[in-house]
């Protein structure tokens, strides 16, 4: 036969799936303007990526791009386009080819390993998740109607499990009827989907959905912005109501269920986690906590709410170095909170601590400012 032959090949259809919803981008530039690591990675650049995707073939669309991994998922570049354009879906489905053709940096491989076989990705025994909890008296989830869902780094990571106990204080001083799964909790599954493993996700979602469906769960309470984001948006068969602490907190506070005895003399800005703020409109609850403390000062940090710059915690970024920043974002968040003449810089989400207290631990900032989430606040000065 003469004249060329198209052939239907499985990655031209992917490539066709990945450029249909970009069909509307004009190539403004808006998503890399926006976007908090186009300002420290040397080749991150979305509007290029776009304009690439739309332009080429086959494997070349998901292969040959690493830059794919230095992606946070903090929709920015979302909120910015004019066309609602997604390119952080786009770069999540390219993640999901690396991962079905094993296409991958080590330290994801390592992580999507250990959730597949511990339920958790810090590679840590399963039996080892509730030992946090020793000595604090927390009901199993079967004697009561909420569920504080405690996330995986909050249950393995020493320093994030200073929120969880200071937490467990507050919902019992208040009188909350709580109780956790203990060490049968596992993975959410919001950061492997975001590493483009969409199958693992799918799993673990059946898993949480037939766990929780063996309880009269009322409600979920989570530490994490992202395990709330997960719950709350993509377990879309979950008919649980589902809050972040901060939420409740704020509620339990209004309702007067939660009394100060202590003075906090400091004073304290506050950090909006993407995956709480932009992502999910809660703004106002983490400072309605904060300037409920008696003698805190409050100062609002210039880069707020929807403008707030990502940690670059997300998305992966605990496990992936990608790339040789000129700077790490958490270290100009920190740098903001120090102008500012902070004592305190808040958080309400486990990424964010740990990437906020890195930067201040490498910037040798340690005498300066302190790094500490919402509810260790709480805990120095409730009754």
């Amino acid at each position: 036969m003469g004249g060329a032959v198209y052939m239907s090949t499985e990655s031209e259809r992917l490539a066709n799936i990945l450029r249909e919803p970009l069909f509307p981008c004009i190539q403004c530039g808006k998503c890399t303007g926006s976007c908090p690591i186009s300002v420290i990675s040397p080749h991150f650049n979305i509007r290029r990526l776009l304009y690439e995707t739309l332009n080429s073939k086959g494997e070349e669309i998901a292969y040959q791009k690493e830059m794919i991994w230095d992606c946070s998922t903090c929709t920015t570049c979302v909120k910015r386009c004019p066309k609602k354009v997604d390119p952080s879906d786009l770069i999540i489905s390219m993640r999901s080819v690396l991962v079905e053709d094993g296409h991958l940096p080590p330290k994801v491989r390592d992580v999507l390993k250990s959730i597949s076989v511990r339920g958790n990705p810090w590679n840590i025994g399963q039996e080892k998740r509730s030992e946090w909890a020793e000595g604090l008296g927390i009901k199993s989830i079967a004697d009561a109607e909420i569920l504080y869902y405690v996330c995986c780094t909050t249950a393995f990571d020493p320093r994030l499990q200073k929120i969880a106990r200071a937490l467990t204080k507050t919902f019992q001083k208040a009188g909350v009827n709580f109780g956790t799964l203990g060490n049968n909790e596992v993975c959410c599954g919001n950061e492997i989907r975001r590493m483009g493993d969409i199958w693992s996700f799918d799993a673990l979602k059946e898993m949480n959905l037939g766990m929780f469906g063996q309880f009269p769960i009322k409600q979920i309470i989570t530490t994490s912005p992202h395990c709330y984001n997960t719950f709350k948006n993509e377990y879309k068969e979950l008919a649980i109501d589902v809050k972040h602490y901060t939420q409740v907190v704020s509620d339990l506070i209004k309702k007067k269920k939660l009394k100060f005895s202590k003075k906090f003399e400091k004073k304290v800005t506050y950090h909006d986690p993407c995956f709480l703020g932009k992502q999910n409109q809660i703004f106002e609850e983490p400072r309605a906590i904060l300037k409920s403390i008696p003698g805190l000062t409050f100062i609002e940090m210039d880069r707020a709410r929807e403008r707030a710059l990502c940690c670059e915690g997300g998305g992966g970024r605990m496990w992936i170095e990608a790339f040789e920043a000129k700077e790490r974002t958490a270290t100009i968040r920190v740098n903001e909170a120090l102008e500012l003449g902070a004592d305190i810089l808040a958080v309400a989400c486990p990424f964010c601590l740990l990437t906020l207290e890195d930067a201040v631990k490498s910037g040798g900032f340690e005498e300066k400012i302190q790094i500490l989430d919402i509810m260790e606040i709480v805990n120095q000065v409730i009754e």
